[in-house]
C-alpha cells in the first residue's frame, strides 16, 4: 500500500476545503437575498441589493463595513445589549454560523463612495460637524470623533464602526439609541458618555458630516 508524501496531502486537505468555504459564501449570499426558513427575512428588502441601505427609512449601509463589527451586532441584537424592533426578531431567528456568513457576504462587497443625500447640507453645517468629528468639543467632555473611529471616519476593527458614507439619518438614530438606552453594546460605555453630551444640533452636524465622506472597503 502506497503512502501520500506530504505535500499530496497538503494539497488534498486544500481541495477537500474549497468546498466548505465556496459554501460559507454561498450562505451568505442566500440569507441576504433570501433569508432563512426560520423567520430572517431577506437582507435586500431593506438595505437593497447593494448593500447600499436606505437612509431615508433608517437602514444603514451594510457593504464594505467590518465582518466583525456586524457580526457583532447581530449577537448583540439577539440580547439585550442593542434593542431594535425590526432587527431583534430577524437577529434572533439567524444561527451563528448564518451571522458570520452573511456578516462576512457584505464586508466583501463594494461600498457606494457615498450615503444618496449626503451632499444636500448646508455648508456650515458640514463645517461644525468636521470640527467635532475631528477635534471634538473639549468643554464638554466629548473626544473627536475620529481618535476612536479612525482616520476620516473608516472604522477600527469590530468595536468602532465604520461612519464615512454612513446615512446621516441612520448616524444620528443611533446617537439618539445611546442617549435613549435602546444602546448599551459599547465598550466601558464610551458613546453612551458621549452622546448623552452632544446637543441634538451637534449630534445632526456631526452625522451629516461623515455621510459627506466618501465610505472606504473594510478592512475583512
Amino acid at each position: 500500500m502506497s503512502i501520500a508524501s506530504p505535500g499530496r496531502a497538503l494539497v488534498g486537505l486544500g481541495l477537500l476545503a474549497l468546498p466548505l468555504s465556496a459554501s460559507a459564501a454561498d450562505l451568505g449570499a442566500t440569507i441576504a437575498k433570501q433569508g432563512n426558513d426560520k423567520g430572517a427575512t431577506a437582507c435586500v428588502s431593506c438595505h437593497g441589493a447593494d448593500g447600499g441601505g436606505q437612509g431615508g427609512a433608517g437602514f444603514p449601509r451594510l457593504a464594505g463595513m467590518s465582518a466583525d463589527y456586524m457580526a457583532k451586532q447581530l449577537r448583540d441584537l439577539q440580547g439585550d445589549a442593542r434593542n431594535n424592533a425590526t432587527m431583534n426578531p430577524i437577529a434572533g431567528a439567524l444561527s451563528d454560523e448564518e451571522i458570520t456568513a452573511v456578516s462576512k457576504h457584505y464586508a466583501a462587497m463594494e461600498p457606494p463612495r457615498k450615503a444618496p443625500g449626503s451632499g444636500d447640507v448646508a455648508e456650515d453645517r458640514l463645517a461644525r460637524g468636521k470640527v467635532i468629528a475631528e477635534r471634538g468639543i473639549w468643554d464638554k467632555g466629548v473626544p473627536a470623533c475620529t481618535s476612536c473611529h479612525g482616520p476620516d471616519g473608516r472604522g477600527v476593527g469590530a468595536t468602532f464602526p465604520a461612519l464615512a458614507g454612513q446615512h446621516a439619518g441612520y448616524i444620528r438614530a443611533q446617537i439618539n439609541a445611546w442617549q435613549s438606552g435602546d444602546r448599551s453594546n459599547d465598550p466601558n460605555r464610551l458613546m453612551d458618555v458621549v452622546a448623552e453630551r452632544l446637543s441634538g444640533d451637534q449630534a445632526a452636524a456631526v452625522a451629516a458630516y461623515f455621510a459627506s465622506l466618501p465610505a472606504a472597503p473594510a478592512d475583512q
